[in-house]
């Protein structure tokens, strides 16, 4: 069973730049499908970015075009998400998931953007104008 804990969250002035950590355990990173995603206050969750470790393909959706990077160490068995110049409307709960289909040994079919099982608790990330 794929479990994540994501880490990285804080209170930031706008413009200052933050490193999501979601650690991955139960399963090699490497052999699922793993997104990052926001749901601030009173709106609906948003898709950011998507990784598929296996196909090595990236998809960034349209809030996270431009200041955000997803990446991953598979040593660490860890996903990442760098934002840059974050904005006070960046403030929200960030959250990691992970499709439950393990890729290592078949085609999948892409899991982006809302085809994600396993949920983190979130992080919050609160941006100060």
């Amino acid at each position: 069973q794929v479990q994540v804990v994501e880490s990285g969250g804080g209170l930031v002035e706008a413009g200052g730049s933050l490193r999501l950590s979601c650690r991955v355990f139960g399963v090699k990173l490497a052999d699922y499908q793993m997104g990052w995603f926001r749901q601030a206050p009173g709106k609906e969750r948003e898709t950011l970015a998507c990784i598929d470790p296996p196909s090595e393909s990236i998809l960034y959706e349209e809030p996270a075009k431009g200041r955000f990077t997803i990446s991953q160490d598979n040593a660490e068995n860890t996903l990442y998400l760098q934002i840059n110049d974050l904005k006070p409307e960046d403030t929200a709960t960030y959250y990691c998931a992970a499709n439950n289909r393990d890729c290592s040994n078949s085609w999948c079919p892409p899991a982006c953007p809302h085809d994600f099982n396993s949920w983190g608790q979130g992080t919050q990330v609160t941006v100060s104008s």
